[in-house]
């Protein structure tokens, strides 16, 4: 299979036809929950950090007529990938995305938007690193997490929400980079009484209230499909609430 060969997914009960590399890092669940919890209006304005082959931006933009969003991605032909799939879908007009450096944020992209979301790299610098070169980029922040997440409070407007999804375990290293007050912690539960893999994040700038601990959502029954409330989200229908209270 050769490194540039795609397949085409459906998101949001396939309302949503995205291509995507079949070799690499593919989007999927995180993808449709993180554009699910972001309470972003029509007219309002969003970036997405991290891009890849569009996802999360795209279901987003498919949840709320007429927000403009702008998704930033360093791999060049993911934001080609990106871009196609927008145009697919009939979003070019209030979707794009450019190939730029997070970690480097460029001085003509140095505004700020209502709602900035990102699903950045899961894993630190610790362990292997995947032999496929897109994939590992995708994967590894070799231990610049802070600075991915510095960057997305830069670029959230005042009275807007920065969210982000992570792996659990990874949580307090985002607290610590993370302002003391207006956060919203949401777990995702893989099924009853097993401890969350994924955790929601969701800073709202200018509350003043304490970090709220949520009681977030299961997505799994015990017989392995996904609760009422998860597929709901996952069909489109249904959307996340990780705001403070």
């Amino acid at each position: 299979m050769g490194v540039s060969e795609t397949t085409e997914d459906a998101f949001l009960n396939g309302r949503l036809r995205v291509r995507q590399f079949a070799r690499g890092f593919r989007s999927g669940l995180d993808a449709v929950m993180l554009a699910a919890a972001v309470p972003a209006q029509s007219g309002e304005s969003v970036l997405e950090l991290g891009s890849g082959a569009g996802v999360a931006g795209l279901c987003l933009a498919a949840r709320v007529p007429n927000c403009t969003i702008l998704g930033v991605e360093i791999d060049a032909d993911l934001v080609a990938l990106a871009n196609e799939n927008a145009a697919a879908n009939g979003m070019t007009g209030r979707v794009r995305f450019v190939r730029a450096d997070v970690l480097n944020f460029p001085a003509e992209l140095r505004t700020q938007f209502d709602h900035v979301l990102c699903n950045p790299p899961f894993h630190d610098s610790k362990g292997e690193a995947s032999p496929d070169a897109r994939r590992a980029q995708a994967l590894q922040d070799f231990g610049e997490l802070s600075q991915w997440l510095q960057t997305g409070i830069k670029r959230t407007a005042s009275e807007g929400t920065f969210t982000v999804i992570l792996r659990a375990d990874r949580l307090r290293i985002a607290l610590e980079a993370l302002p003391q007050e207006g956060i919203a912690v949401f777990p995702l539960w893989p099924k009853r009484d097993a401890p969350a893999k994924r955790v929601i994040i969701q800073l709202h700038r200018g509350q003043r209230t304490p970090l709220a601990l949520l009681p977030g959502l299961l997505l799994h029954e015990e017989n392995g499909r996904y609760t009422a409330e998860a597929d709901a989200i996952l069909r489109g229908s249904g959307s996340l609430d990780p705001r403070l209270p």
